[in-house]
């Protein structure tokens, strides 16, 4: 049974009577007191371990963070994803009166967004963590600064909250708080607005996000058994290929033996006589003994990693788990993990800082907007680039200049600002003559 930390302090009496964060410790044994004792926050990640254990799955694996996070194919998944989302650049979009937009530049939040989110992360530190902390947990705070700049409200910086510290919490007249429990000090409330929530897009209260660790566990657990069943064969298991049986009453001579015993150790044992059989004597039986292979350990992993694969949404072979060739299909490979996974995060991160780093007067204007540019993971090889980028400079139909397509490779546009006369080809540029 899962014990929330809430349901722990009303059985146990707990009180934050004082205003300080009381902790936990081992009992006393009886005849003395404990020599060695470890102490932990009611509210840490630590002790709802310890009071939970973690769930157990039906094999009787209790799966926790930490046994989640050994599993290969989870951890392939996770830091995929995240290191996906860490990675490509968040910038803060404006759409001006003429229909054009541009990078607002000018704004608080574009640093904020692209450069730096606080004093000790850089954007990548900030969005890996904030992605990672959602998937598992299926939700992932962050403290707003405010602040002023030119006189009007903005964002200076986005601090994360411990995990396990916050809880979301809506009245009966639909007003949305924050119950933030910090390591030091008392149970505060915290209204949305000082609040960044960037959670999972299931969820089952409208809330909450829906982590991996609460979906998944059965599937982690069955993993980790079959690992840990592999993993004991290895170690304490008979590593012998089979047994020589002879007939009822017939003993080997000397001779015999000698010649048998030489023909194994000569004959049939290195790596190069793998899988090679016997020639017996004196009516001698081979009888083979089961292996890894037989016992189907091997396809209960590969098993759970297409669990792990459609949890996640990440394609089975970037999981490094397939066994035919890639070749041309890596192009449609990152097309897939960009169309069928990391989509719906772009859309979530990107609502998700419009609704708690933006004003409502700003909301309310719609003149900004935050985007991903997904490009990097988009783009195809140089031959199929140079040839999109050849069509959108053609005569037919072009709707690409010259120095839009150099700001794609970060090229310095060239002087004439790109315009080029009709029927003449677009120059190559000068970076790519020298090569």
């Amino acid at each position: 049974m899962t014990v929330s930390p809430d349901e722990y302090r009303r059985a146990s009496g707990y009180r934050r009577s004082t205003g300080q964060q009381q902790r936990a410790t081992l009992p006393v044994a009886p005849g003395g007191p404990v020599q060695a004792f470890t102490t932990m926050d009611f509210d840490s990640p630590e002790f709802r371990d310890f009071v939970n254990g973690g769930r157990q799955a039906t094999t009787g694996v209790v799966v926790g963070e930490r046994l989640a996070l050994r599993n290969s194919a989870f951890f392939r998944a996770v830091n995929l994803i995240a290191s996906s989302i860490g990675m490509l650049p968040t910038h803060l979009h404006r759409r001006k009166a003429d229909g054009t937009t541009d990078k607002a530049k000018d704004h608080p939040l574009y640093r904020v967004l692209h450069k730096r989110p606080n004093k000790f992360q850089t954007a990548f530190e900030f969005k890996s963590y904030m992605q990672t902390v959602a998937l598992l947990d299926g939700n992932a705070y962050a403290r707003i600064v405010w602040g002023l700049r030119g006189g009007k409200p903005a964002v200076l910086q986005l601090i994360p909250m411990a995990r396990g510290t916050v809880d979301p919490i809506l009245s009966d007249d639909w007003v949305l708080t924050f119950r933030y429990r910090p390591k030091n000090g008392a149970t505060v409330t915290l209204q949305a607005k000082d609040v960044f929530h960037f959670r999972h897009p299931i969820s089952k209260d409208g809330l909450k996000g829906l982590g991996l660790l609460d979906v998944a566990f059965e599937s982690l657990g069955l993993a980790a058994t079959a690992d840990r069943a592999l993993a004991k064969l290895m170690s304490t298991g008979m590593m012998a290929g089979g047994a020589i049986e002879f007939p009822d009453g017939k003993d080997l001579d000397d001779d015999a033996f000698e010649r048998l015993r030489a023909s194994l150790r000569d004959d049939h044992s290195g790596a190069d006589n793998a899988g090679s059989w016997l020639l017996l004597e004196d009516g001698a039986t081979a009888k083979p003994f089961a292996t890894p292979e037989s016992s189907q350990t091997d396809e209960t992993v590969k098993r759970q990693v297409e669990n792990v694969a459609r949890f996640t949404d990440v394609p089975r072979p970037l999981l490094m788990m397939d066994e035919t060739s890639w070749g041309s299909g890596i192009r449609e490979l990152g097309l897939f993990l960009v169309t069928y996974c990391l989509t719906k995060w772009f859309v979530a991160w990107e609502q998700a800082i419009e609704r708690s780093c933006l004003t409502e007067a700003e909301q309310d204007a719609d003149e900004l907007y935050v985007k991903f540019n997904d490009g990097a993971l988009l783009r195809g090889s140089l031959t199929e680039q140079a040839a999109f980028f050849s069509k959108a400079l053609g005569n037919n139909g072009a709707w690409m200049e010259p120095n839009e397509v150099r700001a794609a490779f970060e090229l310095n546009p060239h002087s004439d600002g790109g315009g080029l006369p009709k029927g003449k080809p677009a120059p190559a540029p000068k970076e790519v003559e020298d090569a």
